[in-house]
């Protein structure tokens, strides 16, 4: 092989070698832009976040049937409840001076009877429950005798009806008077009202079921005096306040805060509350849907203890 022969082989080598290094070259960047436009690897989203399940606490009442029975002539008044606040550990209570009791008629116009006006009939159904021993929403405790009641929610009106006295009538003539310690909730309707079992015999058969009525508001004249009672854990600092045996039904209590007189906002559970204790162990004054005004002091504030007084609402 002569010198050209071999020189022009070699040329020819480096040839092959460049064009293999530029192919590999070309190739190697043809395949990255391959990649780089490929797709990427998809990310699922993740679990949508859970929607709060909202349910209604069950409300205390008698046991309540549906019905179709016309509404009272008085319209619905809105009313609001206050819940219960702890802010401290209560302290025992000291002993109370002597008790002492005023009666004094109101010479203003007498607050809103709410939806149960005096003078006023009202149409609707009774119905009949196991009553038990006679406690119920209104929270008085067990009842002396059992010609009670649960009034329905609408006229319950935030515990309004509580202790409030009733003359059932029913299309056969026959009548009985209830005392409201208890309510009948939905489908309980306006002017039904749900009558212990005991009640609801004196006027029919418990076969019945559904009796068609009339009822209106009384006040009874054979009654002893009121009492009042602190729920539990009431303080200094916090307290709640019941009226117990009342004649007529309860519009309004207010404490003594030294500067004036306080009206205590009503709960549904019949206690009328002071969150901040102002005027717990003060003196305190009630006031009937009448307008009447009886005011009682010198009660300690012990809870859960029926504290009786001297005085009592006028018959109407």
């Amino acid at each position: 092989m002569t010198t050209r022969q071999v020189a022009r082989q070699r040329r020819r080598r480096r040839r092959l070698v460049l064009g293999a290094t530029v192919a590999l070259t070309a190739a190697g960047v043809l395949a990255y832009l391959v990649m780089a436009l490929l797709p990427g690897p998809k990310v699922d989203a993740g679990p949508a976040a859970a929607t709060p399940l909202v349910t209604a606490q069950p409300k205390a009442g008698g046991s309540a049937s549906p019905s179709t029975s016309p509404s009272p002539s008085s319209s619905p008044t809105a009313s609001s409840s206050a819940s219960p606040r702890t802010t401290a550990t209560p302290k025992a209570a000291k002993s109370s001076p002597k008790s002492t009791q005023t009666t004094s008629r109101a010479s203003t116009t007498p607050p809103s009877a709410g939806r149960i006006r005096p003078n006023t009939t009202y149409q609707g159904v009774a119905t009949a429950y196991e009553a038990g021993v006679g406690d119920g929403a209104c929270l008085f405790g067990p009842s002396p005798d059992m010609m009670i009641a649960a009034m329905n929610t609408t006229d319950y009106e935030t515990a309004r009806a509580c202790g409030a006295y009733v003359l059932v009538r029913a299309a056969n003539g026959k009548s009985i008077t209830v005392r409201i310690t208890n309510e009948c909730p939905l489908p309980c309707a306006p002017g039904q009202i749900d009558l212990s079992q005991q009640a609801f015999a004196k006027l029919a058969d418990l076969k019945v079921g559904r009796l068609p009525i009339t009822w209106s508001l009384v006040s009874p004249s054979s009654i002893g005096t009121m009492s009042i009672r602190y729920k539990t854990g009431s303080s200094a600092y916090w307290c709640g306040i019941q009226v117990i045996g009342h004649r007529n039904p309860v519009a309004r209590l207010e404490v003594s805060t030294g500067g004036g007189w306080r009206s205590l906002p009503r709960t549904s559970f019949n206690y009328f509350i002071s969150a901040d204790g102002s005027g717990c162990g003060k003196a305190i004054r009630v006031t009937d849907i009448y307008g009447e005004q009886l005011t009682v002091s010198g009660l300690a504030v012990r809870a859960n203890v029926v504290q009786p007084t001297r005085v009592q609402f006028a018959q109407h």
